[in-house]
């Protein structure tokens, strides 16, 4: 298998996890893969405590193993709750989406923004974007926006004008819809933030989150109408699933405090992937949905979306952080952060976030000790974990073996290192050069 196929999610696995999938996620293969190596009994307990998307989460509730999340972030802390509920009558879900989606019609048409030869009755027979086809020789109406202090949240240019109204209204009607007696309104706010990305932003994804060439016009009703149906019809294949009833709870709070809300001895696993020391603010890769769809309002908002974050990048350190506390005497950390801060000396960097790279990397690992140290209570003797992290080089070049350093603080704080497996190699993004992702594997004697 090639390596950047060893990342990738296999049709069969798509169902559920497929609803709105982070960019960086890992795939469900690898869960699957450490979970039968764990050997889990019935009764087992699985925690994810950087739980993203929730790919550990809806790989466990797949395989009828009952699990738990914790994820600090608001927008995907809601993905993974969403993707874990199975609850929705399939046939209802769709009839609601299609009454949804034939009222933002009519709010558009109502404006002179859809297309008159278009009837909302054949919605499910429309080929792509053509709910959305704007005639551009009509007059415009004024379009809806987000309130300053949000819209200044987001990437510039992130999303044109003409997409972002009609996005507003479909989330609109979604909230009109909630109200009826039986609604599916997070399955549909879910739908609209995959649809926002994928298909009526002028996002782009590599390793980073960018903007590409503007769209003046994009779809946006028929491309969530089409992922409801195919939420709906995941829902049919997951509902027929002995597992369909297994517990799965998402805590919505900070990994480095998971003993605030983990039950003592209550953990038999743990398979996670934490974020990586390096330059990459994972709150820009989910900005654009994240402000849409209310979770971040304004800038103080985002202040505490990132304060409840481990430090990984120099975009969410703040003056009064103090995980750095937790690596003081670790002497291999304190070089790492002593050699990045002599580069930029000699090589004469200056920026405020530069001079930041040394601070936050010991912010890193204080982190993750904090985390590893909170943890501990709630695992169960025995309790096998898997931390899935990758080598990084994005201060200056300087190398951060994030695995071996992670193992090492581990058995500080009297963790067993079984094992630090290759799961695949990257390309590094400033040296060219192929980095280690890996798998540290690590049990708890109790």
């Amino acid at each position: 298998m090639k390596n950047g196929s060893l990342n990738k999610v296999a049709l069969e696995d798509l169902a559920a996890h497929d609803w709105y999938r982070f960019v960086l996620s890992f795939p469900p293969h690898l869960v699957k893969q450490y979970l039968d190596r764990f050997e889990l009994g019935e009764g087992a307990r699985v925690l994810d405590p950087f739980c993203g998307t929730g790919t550990t989460l809806v790989e466990c509730k797949k395989l009828g193993i009952e699990s738990v999340g914790v994820e600090a972030h608001p927008m995907t802390h809601f993905a993974s709750s969403v993707k874990v509920d199975w609850s929705p009558d399939p046939d209802e879900l769709e009839v609601q989406a299609k009454e949804v989606a034939e009222a933002a019609t009519e709010d558009l048409q109502a404006e002179g923004l859809t297309d008159d030869s278009y009837g909302p009755e054949s919605l499910f027979a429309m080929p792509a974007g053509s709910a959305d086809k704007v005639t551009s020789e009509r007059s415009s109406p004024a379009l809806r926006s987000l309130p300053e202090d949000s819209y200044k949240l987001l990437l510039t240019n992130s999303i044109s004008a003409l997409p972002l109204h009609k996005a507003l209204v479909l989330r609109d009607r979604i909230a009109v819809r909630g109200g009826a007696s039986t609604n599916h309104t997070d399955h549909q706010r879910l739908a609209l933030a995959k649809t926002l990305v994928l298909s009526s932003s002028n996002l782009k994804f590599g390793p980073e989150v960018g903007v590409g060439p503007a769209k003046p016009d994009a779809p946006v009703i028929s491309p969530w109408l089409t992922g409801m149906k195919r939420m709906a019809d995941d829902l049919r294949k997951l509902q027929a699933l002995s597992s369909v009833k297994t517990p799965s709870l998402v805590h919505n709070a900070d990994a480095r405090l998971v003993d605030e809300v983990l039950e003592p001895e209550s953990i038999d696993a743990v398979f996670t992937s934490p974020p990586y020391p390096n330059e990459k603010d994972y709150t820009r890769t989910t900005r654009l949905e994240t402000v849409l769809l209310g979770f971040v309002r304004e800038r103080d908002d985002l202040r505490a979306l990132k304060q409840g974050l481990v430090r990984s990048n120099t975009r969410n350190v703040y003056k009064v952080d103090d995980d750095d506390r937790w690596v003081a005497e670790n002497s291999a950390i304190q070089r790492i952060a002593e050699e990045i801060e002599r580069r930029r000396v000699d090589l004469k960097k200056t920026s405020g976030f530069e001079k930041l790279y040394g601070r936050v990397t010991r912010l890193y690992f204080g982190g993750m000790m904090r985390h590893l140290a909170g943890l501990r209570p709630a695992l169960r003797p025995g309790a096998r974990l898997a931390y899935v992290v990758g080598d990084q080089a994005s201060y200056l070049r300087v190398m951060i073996r994030t695995g071996q350093h992670l193992a090492e603080i581990a058995s500080t704080l009297g963790y067993e290192v079984d094992s630090i497996d290759l799961f695949r190699t990257r390309l590094a993004t400033a040296t060219k050069e192929q980095l280690r992702e890996e798998v540290v594997v690590l049990r708890w004697p109790g």
